[in-house]
């Protein structure tokens, strides 16, 4: 079974929820980047996101668009993370791909998902494949056992959004706010009517992401999500200025803080 069906089984069983920390590969380098996967399975992370730079993104607010545009300075790309990745092995928490289309395609989609299983990954999160010409990737993925994660916004029509929901496999990601990736005060009271709607279409785990950044934030979604994605929050702390042991605990420990809101109902 996909390590990510054995996660959310596992966090239902025992009552718990899912933090997923962002981490973009290659900012400020790839050995940063293992240090940072490793920490945060540490300090809380059930799961994780792996950025991987790409020079146009869709959704990414200025935070993480800075820190891929780091990376592919440094001369990042698909190959080096994959081979970054082999090295660390089992952390104790999945690992997913958050990839534009155009590397996927430029790869050719059963290579991606061959190689991508090969280095560790468990599935991957297409931000810009609309469902409409998703089918192949779809079933290239569940021919290998991988994950294909797509996205549902709070303007998505209920037609498309049951389209999404039928292709998705490993969880679905739902969206939190109109607009870019990127720190907010505040999370919009209808993402909770939109979450109630999708869990009675759905028995994937629903994880929200874009705008979540403090502990109000993930103790809010505790009661309607299976899960909460944070980035912009985590990425900021990215300092090539700091020693590389400093930048990860400061990450560590916002892991920590997130991931104990979520699943401690007596903290915030």
């Amino acid at each position: 079974m996909n390590p990510i069906d054995l996660l959310f089984a596992r966090l239902k069983a025992e009552g718990k929820k899912a933090f997923i920390p962002f981490i973009p590969a290659g900012d400020p380098n790839l050995d940063a980047t293992a240090k940072l996967l490793r920490e945060s399975a540490k300090r809380g992370a059930a799961l994780i996101e792996v950025g991987f730079p790409y020079s146009d993104p869709i959704a990414d607010g200025s935070v993480i668009q800075a820190s891929y545009t780091r990376a592919l300075a440094n001369g990042v790309g698909v190959d080096a993370i994959f081979a970054m990745l082999r090295t660390i092995g089992d952390i104790g928490a999945p690992l997913v791909a958050m990839a534009s289309y155009t590397l996927v395609h430029h790869r050719g989609l059963e290579p991606f998902v061959l190689d991508a299983k090969s280095a560790g990954l468990s599935g991957a999160i297409v931000p810009d494949l609309p469902v409409d010409e998703a089918q192949d990737l779809a079933r290239i993925a569940a021919k290998h056992d991988f994950k294909l994660i797509l996205l549902v916004t709070p303007t998505t029509p209920r037609d498309r959004a049951l389209q999404i929901v039928r292709l998705s496999t490993g969880f679905l990601y739902c969206v939190s706010v109109v607009g870019i990736t990127g720190e907010r005060r505040d999370l919009p009271p209808e993402l909770l009517d939109q979450l109630r709607w999708l869990r009675t279409q759905t028995t994937l785990p629903l994880c929200v992401g874009f705008g979540i950044s403090t502990p109000d934030h993930v103790h809010m979604l505790r009661e309607s999500a299976d899960g909460v994605i944070v980035g912009s929050a985590l990425v900021r702390k990215l300092d090539a200025k700091k020693p590389v042991e400093e930048m990860v605990r400061d990450v560590g420990n916002l892991v920590q803080s997130l991931a104990d809101a979520l699943n401690n109902p007596r903290m915030k």
